[in-house]
């Protein structure tokens, strides 16, 4: 089979993306990516001209140099079209503190965000709330 005819045959397929499915996809990666402790791949798919970027970034990268996480989300609302979504997320975290001893926190949140299609894909230009990513408050 010529190979023209076969990507002719495929490219309704791509045509039939799920949006919905992408957006879902991402935030999978991204909870992935917090657990592996790679705040870079985390912060791959926000937009850097949203606002507080630069809190998150630093909270992530905090987060992420002093403790070891479980993240797990769940998706609550997932709506727009194929430019624009607004997702509701259950997002778990599970922080153990890298030093030994330190505390376990747990936190759950729901976490809103809104994404737009653009040329690189799927980018997250609003997200709250930030602090949810923050890393843990040490105990006196």
């Amino acid at each position: 089979m010529p190979k023209c005819f076969l990507a002719l045959l495929l490219a309704p397929i791509a045509l039939l993306a799920d949006p919905g499915q992408e957006v879902l996809d991402l935030f999978t990666s991204m909870a992935t990516a917090l657990s592996a402790g790679d705040a870079t791949e985390f912060l791959r798919p926000f937009d850097r001209a949203m606002p507080r970027y630069r809190d998150l970034s630093v909270n992530v990268t905090a987060l992420v140099e002093q403790a070891d996480i479980l993240s797990s989300i769940e998706i609550l609302r997932n709506s727009g079209d194929a430019q624009q979504r607004t997702v509701e997320l259950d997002w778990l975290l599970q922080v153990s503190s890298k030093q030994q001893g330190g505390p376990l926190e747990r936190r759950r949140e729901t976490v809103r965000c809104r994404l737009e299609k653009q040329k690189r894909g799927w980018r997250i230009v609003s997200l709250e709330p930030v602090d949810f990513f923050a890393p843990p408050r040490i105990r006196r």
